[in-house]
């Protein structure tokens, strides 16, 4: 079908982003294709330790998902505090990749958990890192008559420790950051480190170059949590817009990194 209407099709899984677009005329399709009908889109399941998520999953299914809860139970978190209970109703998992909306939080927190994208059209199936899928502000990396068709996160180790914190005052985040370390010790050392931040620049993206800086002995690790965290405000496309300026995005990234940093080992974070 995308094939036959070409540049007309659209593809059309909840449509709470590609209705609204189309309200404001910032999109325009004579035709919407209804994948949620396509048999075993909506699955999830786990294979070889990984969770397979369908692509037309909802929201508030993978946050209710006794198996996401105890493979990834990060995600899960995440997923209950997506928009609101309507949208996580209707909205799917993976029309919010593809739609690449920036002020979202399911991709900052899939960068640091190693998510992947299988894709699949008219010339195979193939996959793709969800940072290689997502190129920018509302930009991704389908190919003409492909679909998204699942969603593959690996699930959590013993030895992993991850969190997801945002801020927001307004209907969309101002700012998400997501934190994933290895600890073989129960978070006395860290041996690696992930660290993503979203919603206040184009596209979520992760600052590899300082995460050596979450690295090593805890009490060496919290004393360069200012330091990354300045370093992760000078790596990401921070921008000036509604939700604040630059600088105070900086001082969300010092705050959040050092929540984050107690949440992923299960402290009381206030």
């Amino acid at each position: 079908m995308l094939a036959h209407y070409g540049d007309e099709g659209g593809v059309y899984a909840g449509g709470t982003e590609l209705l609204l677009a189309m309200k404001h005329e910032a999109l325009s399709y004579r035709h919407l294709i209804d994948v949620k009908v396509i048999p075993g889109l909506s699955s999830i399941h786990q294979r070889d330790g990984v969770v397979e998520i369908g692509a037309t999953s909802t929201h508030r299914s993978i946050e209710r998902s006794a198996l996401v809860r105890q493979c990834q139970p990060v995600l899960a978190e995440l997923e209950s505090h997506v928009a609101n209970v309507r949208i996580r109703g209707t909205g799917t998992l993976g029309g919010n990749l593809c739609f690449a909306e920036p002020h979202s939080d399911p991709a900052t927190l899939l960068l640091v958990l190693g998510g992947v994208v299988k894709l699949e059209g008219s010339a195979g199936a193939r996959e793709a890192t969800v940072e290689e899928f997502i190129a920018g502000a509302y930009t991704n990396a389908l190919l003409p008559n492909e679909i998204l068709t699942k969603v593959i996160v690996p699930c959590a180790r013993p030895n992993h420790r991850a969190a997801y914190l945002k801020f927001q005052v307004h209907e969309r985040p101002t700012l998400g950051l997501a934190l994933w370390l290895e600890t073989p010790d129960d978070g006395r050392t860290f041996t690696a480190a992930r660290v993503a931040v979203g919603c206040a620049c184009p596209s979520p993206s992760r600052a590899p170059d300082m995460e050596e800086l979450l690295t090593g002995p805890r009490a060496e690790v919290e004393k360069r949590l200012p330091d990354a965290a300045d370093a992760i405000g000078d790596l990401t496309e921070l921008a000036d817009d509604h939700e604040g300026s630059v600088e105070y995005k900086r001082n969300l990234i010092r705050v959040l990194l050092r929540r984050a940093f107690r949440k992923a080992l299960g402290e009381e974070v206030q």
